[in-house]
């Protein structure tokens, strides 16, 4: 049934204690695996033995402080598989060590039984407790380098699955023929390892208008993330056919309606198209903050947002008005999502940073000469130390300039 036995007792610090699970059906024991330990010298390591008789009481006996599975190939099992039996305590047992106990007339049994997952195997005849017990060690560390090593590629998958996301997300601009200047910067939340769902985009359509969005789907996470780029890809489409406002948002409300896992999911949006002369641009907003413009000689200051829609995604027949904007000759125009002005303004417990604090701060940095990329990235670095440390969303802010004073 169940026999527990504390051997090859080491004292000192180097001491490692492992259990051992023994799966055979002698009755009399001839294994006798505790007294082959207990004669051995354990060379710092203690094995704590339990005996099963059969699978259905090793289930049982086979828990999470369970470091080693030792199984008798010669076990009875269902069906003509001799190596039923092992294979039933490797799904039983993915994160243990398993080692194969077989006669040494079945060697070639033996080899299967490593092949289909035990970490080693070891022959009934030449079994004494100085071969168990570094069997059993490095059994145990094998299985533990494996684990390891399926992690690393786990992290080099998530990594690549990452790198895919980001450049779904954060794209190239399309902007040939265009006076514009663009810059981007994103910086991820640091409690995560993956990228939320913020995303943007810039393009220049044939006729010359430049068209910039910039959004955030709620929450955090590959999800989200992937229905970031699905926006961002869809945004692309559309203007690229020529929709604009309130019927490219409406579009684009469906396609998230369509493609989100939950009635709860939405998404936040802003998007700005350009007339070809520069001066003048149709600004839609759902749910976003409105965009920071900073005109030559003037200070930077927020668009109106008063005419603003709701979120994508909130309610089944909203409506996006498109506002007019006047630009003017020379003039820098900042869109962000929301992680920008979210932080607190003086370290935690402080209010939060909110969109006035930002208009200040970008003014500052303004005045100092910052521009384009400089002043995205000083911008997302003063915030995360008004704020204290890290923000808990993701920041994505890009830029568009015109510097040219045109008629």
């Amino acid at each position: 049934m169940d026999a527990t036995a504390m051997t090859g007792t080491v004292t000192g610090t180097d001491r490692t204690d492992l259990t051992l699970l023994v799966v055979e059906d002698d009755p009399a024991g001839v294994l006798g695996v505790p007294q082959l330990l207990d004669a051995a010298d354990a060379a710092g390591t203690r094995v704590r033995i339990r005996t099963a008789r059969n699978l259905t009481e090793a289930e049982r006996l086979l828990t999470d402080d369970v470091h080693c599975v030792l199984v008798d190939l010669s076990l009875p099992g269902p069906g003509d598989d001799p190596l039923a039996p092992l294979r039933h305590i490797l799904r039983l047992a993915p994160r243990h060590a398993v080692l194969a106990l077989a006669a040494s007339a079945d060697a070639e049994l033996a080899a299967e039984a490593v092949r289909v997952g035990a970490q080693d195997h070891l022959f009934r005849e030449e079994l004494d407790g100085r071969l168990l017990s570094r069997a059993i060690r490095y059994a145990v560390e094998r299985k533990r380098a494996d684990a390891v090593q399926v992690k690393l590629a786990e992290s080099r998958l998530r990594a690549q699955e990452n790198a895919r996301l980001e450049r779904g997300l954060l794209p190239t601009p399309l902007l040939e023929g265009s006076d514009l200047r663009f810059a981007a910067h994103y910086r991820p939340g640091r409690s995560r390892a993956l990228l939320g769902g913020d995303f943007y985009d810039t393009v220049r359509t044939p006729d010359g208008t430049v068209h910039a969005m910039i959004g955030d789907v709620c929450g955090h996470g590959p999800d989200e993330a992937a229905l970031g780029v699905e926006l961002r890809i869809a945004w692309r489409a559309l203007t690229f056919a020529g929709l604009c406002g309130d019927e490219l948002l409406s579009t684009m409300q469906q396609v998230l309606e369509h493609e989100r896992e939950s009635d709860e999911i939405f998404a936040t949006l802003c998007t700005v198209d350009i007339a070809p002369d520069g001066r003048r641009a149709g600004m839609c907003l759902a749910g976003h903050p409105s965009p920071l413009i900073a005109r030559q000689g003037r200070a930077a200051r927020l668009l109106p947002y008063e005419d603003g829609g709701p979120a994508l995604g909130l309610l089944p027949r909203a409506r996006w008005p498109r506002r007019q904007v006047e630009l003017g000759g020379a003039w820098s125009l900042l869109m962000y999502t929301d992680g920008l002005i979210e932080g607190r303004s003086a370290g935690p417990g402080s209010p939060r940073l909110g969109q006035d604090g930002m208009v200040g701060m970008i003014n500052r940095q303004l005045a100092s000469g910052l521009r384009g990329e400089e002043l995205l990235e000083a911008a997302v670095t003063e915030v995360r130390s008004l704020n204290g440390g890290e923000l808990t969303d993701d920041v994505a802010v890009l830029a568009l300039e015109r510097d040219r004073t045109r008629g």
